[in-house]
Order: structure tokens, then sequence, then C-alpha cells
């Protein structure tokens, strides 16, 4: 499977979330999703984006969007971190690493010497038709859900 391009629809995807329920992004039509890949539950940086994402929760809904948060962690781990730090949209576990490759976000990564594969900080903002209109790769967290929401408020 290729992965998506700007500007192109977004294939047939079907997805674990932490409310257990299928998720099937077709079925999203008619609404903007936000899919925001991150590398791991309870991390600085990953638990921060999750809750500036929480905080704009309410104006990303009044804008007719969803979001979703993305990681390759168990549901149980992602049920766990949404609790924790009460995160009021679905968490999706791609633990077969599915939607990371229909959106390219697995890339060679180094930590302390040592590489290895894994999820790149990456949001990408899909509109009620189904289309990829934005993405951010390489996110910095701060500031990054502000200008996701400028993005969504302009669409």
């Amino acid at each position: 499977m290729s992965s998506v391009q700007l500007n192109h629809a977004i294939p047939e995807a079907t997805c674990a979330t932490t409310s257990s329920e299928s998720l099937s992004l077709s079925s999203l039509k008619g609404q903007n999703i936000v899919l925001y890949f991150y590398p791991k539950d309870n991390t600085p940086g990953c638990t921060q984006e999750g809750e500036e994402f929480r905080d704009l929760y309410d104006a990303f809904l009044a804008t007719n969007t969803v979001i979703f948060g993305v990681s390759r962690d168990s549901l149980r781990t992602h049920a766990n971190f949404k609790k924790k730090y009460s995160f009021p949209f679905e968490l999706i576990s791609d633990s077969d690493e599915s939607l990371c490759k229909l959106f390219d976000v697995i890339k060679l990564k180094k930590l302390y010497g040592k590489q290895y594969l894994g999820i790149e900080r990456s949001t990408f903002l899909i509109n009620a038709e189904g289309t990829l209109v934005q993405e951010w790769r390489k996110v910095k967290v701060k500031g990054h859900v502000d200008d996701v929401f400028a993005a969504v408020k302009s669409l």
C-alpha cells in the first residue's frame, strides 16, 4: 500500500480505538479529522501534545472536527493514558503499523547512539470530503496544536 499524498483522498482504513470499537475512516465523512501520530504513551512530549489537544477539544468540535491520537501502544496502555490525562478523544492502537505506513510516519531514529524505527511525530488534517489537506511532519510540540486549530478554522 502506498502512502497518502497531500490533496488526495484517504483510502479506507479500519482501526482499533480506546472505546473498543472498530473505527472506519470512511464513517467519518462529513467531519474534519485530525490524526496526530506520536511515539509513546506517558512520555513528556506525547503527554503535553495530548493535553494541548484536550484543552482545545471543544473548540475543535465547534468546527466540526474530530481528533484521534495514534501510536503503536496497546489499547490497554492507551486506555490508561487516556484516563490518566482525561483525554476526551479516542486513541488508536496501530500495533500492526498499518496507519503508520499509510501516512509514512515510521522513520529511522537515534537514541543514545542506537538506531531504531519509530514514529516521527506528525499530524494530518483531513477535510469533510475525506481529502488530506495539510500535514505537519517532525512536529515540535510547543505551539503545534494552535497551528492545527488555525488550519482547521481556515477550512
